[in-house]
């Protein structure tokens, strides 16, 4: 086991990059951006758990959207992750640290029913979904337009998966409710 000598950078500083952005810019963007990448750990985990629980007459279908929604929302932190480096900060990566950062709660190791997993899923896509619009309008206006074009283009990835639970969530199934009584 090898033995760390000394911190490189400390979580919730920033330094100085190649970017070129004002130091006091740059740790607005960076608490911005750790934000939401706090966020969307929460999520990914949250969404994975009910990727791995789902059942019923429309569990492939569900399965394979909830692992794709994952899979996007991983896509999402590392570029989010890799930005604030790239910016001189340190992306948030323990799970307390995550807890403690994140706008949204952990939803817990109980298992619900799909519509109702559902149903939290999109509370909280809705939740970055404002975040992330916050932000990409604080990068505008700090002058970080590549922040903000890289926080865009997350942006619609999530809306798109947003939108698609709201699908899923709609009275309209070919499933008989009562088919089980």
């Amino acid at each position: 086991m090898s033995k760390q000598e000394s911190i490189q950078q400390e979580f919730g500083t920033v330094e100085d990059s190649a970017l070129r952005l004002d130091r006091e810019k740059a740790e607005q963007i960076v608490d911005a951006l750790n934000t939401d990448l706090a966020a969307s750990y929460v999520l990914y985990h949250q969404v994975k758990k009910h990727h791995w629980n789902v059942e019923g007459a429309e569990f492939l279908d569900l399965h394979e959207f909830l692992g794709d929604a994952a899979g996007n929302l991983e896509e999402g932190a590392d570029e989010i992750a890799e930005r604030l480096q790239a910016l001189g900060g340190t992306p948030v990566a323990g799970p307390e640290q995550i807890a403690q950062t994140s706008p949204v709660s952990m939803e817990g190791e109980d298992v619900y029913d799909i519509r109702t997993s559902l149903e939290n899923n999109l509370d909280v896509y809705g939740d970055i979904i404002e975040s992330l619009r916050d932000h990409i309008d604080l990068a505008q206006n700090l002058g970080d337009h590549a922040t903000a074009e890289i926080l865009r283009e997350i942006l619609v990835q999530v809306e798109e998966d947003a939108h698609h639970i709201e699908h899923y969530l709609e009275d309209d199934t070919l499933v008989f409710e009562g088919a089980m009584e």
